[in-house]
């Protein structure tokens, strides 16, 4: 599921509508409007993002609402976070180093 999460993340028109849900729930027109693309463009973004678990559509009758489902970037946020503790300590040894070479 993870690789999914990220590509789906890889697009800036996804991260967009996915930023504009943080609000709060949105119509499709709303977002479309939100994104300068068409209507068809806008929906096949959508339907990857609902895919993928990071977004859920109600219909409330001729509407579609769409509301952010953080579970999935919780998913990916707990993923990334076994790498964090590895680049803090690369980092860490990189200032030492130029520390080091700064010091008479």
């Amino acid at each position: 599921m993870l690789p999914d999460v990220f590509g789906a993340l890889a697009n800036p028109s996804r991260r967009t509508i996915l930023d504009s849900l943080r609000e709060g729930p949105l119509t499709a027109g709303d977002l479309t409007g939100r994104l300068d693309l068409s209507r068809s463009a806008a929906s096949e973004h959508l339907a990857v993002l609902r895919e993928v678990g990071l977004i859920r559509e109600e219909r409330q009758g001729r509407n579609r609402i769409y509301h952010l489902e953080a579970d999935g970037l919780r998913d990916a946020s707990n993923w990334l976070k076994n790498y964090e503790q590895y680049w803090n300590q690369r980092l860490d040894a990189l200032a030492e180093l130029l520390d080091e070479e700064n010091t008479p």
